[in-house]
């Protein structure tokens, strides 16, 4: 039976790869069906990831396709086995539930990369400087409202300090930090922060400057979420009504790469965004 809640976004991750497959192949869903001895609208229910599959069964549907991109496979075998139950299921009821995907993915990559304008990236906060970021929404948060959304970014944090050190790689452009959300000693503590975070081997921070000569991107921000293989990557994008969208098509994945590496040409050093962050610190 498919399940009585909505996939998750690895869920539907899952099986719209398991669709790419079968359609590169040349199967229709129904001639799939037949292959497999399934009826249609079990490749239907498997392929919007409303059906929980198993190893076997992806390995099955992948030979079925002629797939011979093994490593692919295996990473989709590895994203078998139902809905993951992680610390962000704690905030289900509580939080929009493009928040909890975005946990999930951020769990799951193998690295991540970010690229702010604005704002200083969320797994670099400061509970103070979140805090009062928070209360600038509009709507306003209800007290436990903004309680949530503060506990809830400080979690997600904690993905820069597991055992394996995923690589987190933010571009963050000057206008970000010089954003005094808090005032002057909130700021001052914010830039503090970041240089501290700066200095575990996995973390790396650079800084885009007023005076670069570009700027590409036109100020939009996103997060790049590596998977176990370039096909399995993800873009993520805050929307105007304070969701996330999810984008995974080659063509898009091929133009943020791009997009971050053009940023990372115009930035800073290491070094030279650390001297950057504490010259602003210290002046303020």
């Amino acid at each position: 039976m498919p399940p009585s809640t909505p996939p998750t976004l690895r869920q539907q991750r899952l099986g719209a790869e398991l669709r790419k497959l079968r359609e590169q192949s040349g199967l229709t869903s129904t001639a799939a069906a037949a292959l497999l001895g399934l009826k249609q609208a079990q490749i239907s229910s498997i392929e919007s990831g409303r059906y929980a599959v198993g190893a076997d069964r992806v390995r099955t549907l992948a030979r079925a396709y002629s797939s011979s991109e093994e490593a692919l496979v295996e990473a989709l075998v590895a994203m078998t086995g139902g809905r993951t139950r992680g610390w962000w299921d704690e905030y289900r009821d509580y939080l929009p539930v493009g928040l909890i995907d975005l946990a999930e993915l951020e769990h799951h990559a193998t690295a991540l990369r970010v690229a702010l304008p604005l704002h200083i990236p969320a797994l670099l906060q400061t509970a103070d400087h979140a805090r009062a970021m928070f209360r600038e929404a509009v709507p306003p948060f209800r007290p436990y409202e903004l309680e949530h959304r503060l506990s809830y970014r400080i979690k997600r944090q904690e993905v820069l300090h597991r055992v394996d050190g995923l690589p987190y790689t933010a571009l963050v452009h000057e206008a970000a930090l010089r954003m005094q959300y808090g005032g002057p000693d909130v700021t001052r503590a914010q830039l503090l922060h970041i240089l501290e975070a700066s200095e575990q081997a996995n973390v790396t921070v650079r800084v885009i400057p007023y005076a670069s000569l570009h700027f590409p991107g036109n100020g939009q921000p996103f997060d790049y979420a590596a998977g176990p293989v370039p096909q399995l990557d993800t873009v993520q994008l805050d929307t105007h009504h304070g969701g996330c969208e999810f984008l995974d098509a080659e063509a898009q994945l091929s133009k943020y790469r791009t997009l971050l590496d053009r940023m990372e040409a115009c930035a800073l050093d290491v070094a030279a965004s650390r001297t950057f962050i504490a010259h602003l610190a210290q002046n303020l």
